[in-house]
């Protein structure tokens, strides 16, 4: 027998050899760098920028030499991957992304391209491999974040304080259709020569390689930097083929120009949810790296209406911290952490590998699987609960999800819009009796269908 609700689950697209990545739910984003021992954001404050969307002004007004300045002192001694590992588990979610190398260069794994890294200060050990076997022993998926710029390279060449502010041409609003024709679309910030830009490929390919060859599997490369450059610049395509010879399963975004499987929308929805496979990157403050004034933080009901109105499109939610300069953990990003696990202990049959369900009438995300519809109420019923679009002949029960809880209903369907076959298959509404809130961060509602 067909299941019911087939036609009204829409069956998101799947990356070949990353098949995990759709339905994945939660992830679980890293940023961390030497200057966060400053308490200021990663990589943004070298160039004058803030990194909060329609901010100008920059939060941390640093010259160059005093952002780089802590990278010698860098010695996190309270850095436990596996605590890390552990609170991702906890949290719910089922894959990590950890910087590898930021938009200021510093490398936090060893590295034989640079000795501008972890492996040549007071720290030494090698960050990136105790990250990855503590992820993998708690059986996540294991993510590399890696930026394509490098504003402390030479051959990039390297950001100076004379290039403040940062150049309108440098940044990704430059390339929008509304400044065809002028000159911040077409400008170039200072470009090094093509002997530089050579060694600098060579640079990004034999970190690439290191990181792809020197810790086993990796499920995940998320790029970024790329706004700075072409995509034959970077030469995209030279770099996927690079990547797919030493991984071939694994999962690129499209920050790599034109060579990426998923798309990664930030800090916000767009207007419309991307096609394929995508997922949204965000803060639970306003800043990505550490910041001591960093408490604007969203609740944790805030976040998990967050993951699950995007797996009700389609995507999941890759959620950041940022560790302290000596390597521990906030502990308010650990507590919305803690919750959102404590959430999804109970609730994630309806977020974690399912898919949207289109064309239900319903004021809320709706979710489903193999003969389950889940509605999740962001917004608290009175009364009832009415839902439309589903084959209603077909429904066997009603329950609260995080109790198991029966909820009586009722179903029913314009009458004049049945055949009097009793082999159809009447889509029609059900009214559900809306349960007393339970505490949870989002109630759920499945609705099962024989």
């Amino acid at each position: 027998m067909p299941d019911p609700i087939s036609s009204i689950v829409r069956e998101p697209a799947r990356i070949p050899g990353g098949e995990w990545f759709t339905g994945a739910g939660l992830g679980i984003f890293v940023h961390w760098d030497h200057a966060s021992q400053q308490g200021i954001e990663i990589s943004w404050p070298l160039v004058g920028r803030s990194i909060i969307p329609g901010v100008d002004v920059p939060e941390d007004p640093v010259t160059v030499e005093q952002y780089q300045s802590s990278a010698p002192m860098f010695d996190p001694r309270q850095w436990d991957a596996s605590t890390l590992a552990k609170l991702a588990k906890n949290a719910g979610a089922t894959y990590v992304v950890f910087t590898t190398r930021h938009h200021a260069g510093y490398s936090m794994f060893h590295t034989k391209h640079s000795d501008f890294g972890v492996e040549h200060g007071p720290f030494g050990r090698d960050i990136v491999r105790e990250y990855v076997d503590a992820v993998r022993a708690e059986g996540l998926r294991v993510g590399f974040y890696y930026s394509l710029s490098d504003w402390h390279h030479p051959d990039y060449p390297a950001f100076a304080d004379t290039d403040r502010p940062y150049p309108a041409e440098h940044w990704p609003a430059a390339g929008r259709p509304e400044n065809a024709g002028l000159p911040v679309a077409t400008d170039r910030h200072r470009r090094s020569s093509p002997e530089q830009w050579a060694r600098y490929l060579d640079y990004l390919r034999g970190q690439l390689t290191e990181l792809l060859t020197n810790y086993g599997t990796i499920d995940l490369l998320w790029f970024d930097g790329e706004w700075e450059r072409s995509p034959e610049e970077w030469d995209s395509a030279g770099l996927r083929a690079l990547i797919k010879s030493l991984q071939p399963d694994v999962v690129i975004n499209e920050r790599l120009p034109e060579q990426g499987d998923y798309k990664t929308p930030e800090q916000a929805f767009p207007l419309t949810a991307p096609e394929g496979p995508w997922e949204l990157c965000l803060t639970i403050g306003q800043m990505w790296g550490y910041r001591p004034g960093d408490t604007k933080n969203k609740s944790a009901r805030s976040l998990a209406v967050s993951l699950v109105e995007v797996v009700s499109r389609g995507g999941n939610l890759l959620l950041n911290v940022g560790p302290r300069g000596d390597g521990s953990l906030v502990e308010a990003q650990a507590e919305r952490l803690g919750q959102l696990g404590d959430w999804l202990a109970t609730h994630s049959e309806a977020v974690v590998g399912t898919a949207p369900a289109t064309g239900v009438d319903f004021y809320g995300p709706t979710t489903a699987r193999d003969g389950v519809v889940y509605l999740h109420l962001v917004n608290r019923p009175v009364e009832e609960i009415v839902v439309r679009g589903l084959p209603v002949r077909r429904v066997t029960g009603v329950r609260l999800v995080g109790t198991g809880a029966a909820l009586p209903y009722e179903v029913a369907f314009e009458v004049h819009e049945v055949s009097g076959d009793d082999t159809a298959e009447p889509l029609g509404e059900i009214r559900i009796a809306a349960p007393e809130p339970t505490g949870a961060l989002v109630d759920v509602v499945a609705v099962e269908f024989e």
